[in-house]
């Protein structure tokens, strides 16, 4: 009996350090990792912006128009320039929550820098929410596929 249990026991020890082994993955392409600034899981940071609905309520639908034809104008720049990875628009809510930004920034401080350059964040129609968020380091390359699925501009 107690053989057996010594012997389980060796068996259960070895499964745990074998489920603890990491193995290379035959697909890991260095370059692209190092291109998109993956760590060794595939991974980085980023921040996270929730935009919801600003300060400003008083703005004529004029100033409103320009402001968010700005806005639009600015994510397009930041994504040429890989500052903007994701952004969208949410659905109504009781948060006031307006949309998402992931900016490839390395601290909240870059990402607020970034923020400033908005038409509608700085006309206090928009404000901001950020937070580090973990997440893939390939989900930039989605951008070079974009135009590739929207039938209209």
């Amino acid at each position: 009996m107690k053989k057996l249990l010594s012997l389980a026991t060796l068996l259960l020890l070895g499964i745990a350090v074998n489920a603890q082994e990491k193995k290379t993955n035959p697909s890991y392409d260095a370059v692209l990792a190092k291109k998109y600034e993956a760590d060794d899981n595939g991974m980085k940071m980023y921040i996270l912006v929730i935009l919801k609905t600003g300060a400003n309520t008083t703005a004529t639908k004029l100033e409103s128009d320009s402001a968010f034809a700005g806005h639009m104008a600015n994510m397009g720049k930041l994504v040429k320039e890989n500052k903007l990875i994701v952004a969208g628009p949410m659905g109504k809510n009781d948060k006031n929550y307006r949309g998402i930004f992931i900016l490839n920034s390395k601290s909240i401080d870059e990402a607020k820098a970034i923020l400033a350059t908005d038409p509608a964040v700085k006309a206090k129609l928009l404000d901001a929410d950020l937070f580090n968020w973990y997440g893939s380091a390939a989900l930039a390359a989605y951008l070079t596929e974009v135009d590739k699925v929207r039938k209209f501009k």
